[in-house]
């Protein structure tokens, strides 16, 4: 007769004494600093990253004050992690010669991954018509791909 006992999973002393707010502490996002050289930019990234005046101005700003919002970026199956916002604040980073920079690491499908990469974008300041048509198209076809996956949940 064959044991089950390997498929059962024992809770930890700590886990047993954890209270509530403790569990519902170590669901929460947390802020991490991640090393410049772990972080990729996503795929076909649609926006472009200039190392213009405001670039410059975004290099001071972190050198007086630190970033001040986390980028958010999502593990890579291959280790280090893929970047899903804050591409600028990366390369300021860079410029300015920081080793590490603040993130909110989530775990993103290819879907969800785009669309707050579009939706963040869209709180920049300036946006070239190009990105503004690009953003568009990529909604678009998330919207069809999530249209085309319900469609085949319903059949």
């Amino acid at each position: 007769m064959k044991s089950s006992a390997k498929n059962i999973k024992l809770a930890s002393v700590d886990d047993l004494f954890k209270t509530d707010e403790g569990r519902a502490d170590d669901e929460r996002e947390r802020v991490q600093e991640i090393a410049i050289s772990e972080l990729h930019p996503f795929k076909d990234h649609p926006f472009k990253v200039l190392d213009d005046e405001k670039m410059m101005e975004t290099v001071e700003s972190i050198q007086q004050y630190g970033v001040l919002v986390p980028i958010i970026a999502r593990p890579l199956p291959e280790g280090g992690y893929e970047i899903v916002s804050g591409h600028r604040r990366h390369r300021a980073c860079e410029l300015a010669g920081k080793e590490t920079i603040p993130a909110i690491v989530r775990d993103l499908d290819d879907d969800e991954a785009v669309l707050l990469m579009v939706d963040s974008n869209l709180q920049r300041e300036t946006i070239l018509p190009s990105e503004r048509a690009c953003r568009h198209q990529s909604r678009n076809q998330r919207n069809h791909n999530h249209d085309r996956v319900c469609h085949h949940h319903r059949a």
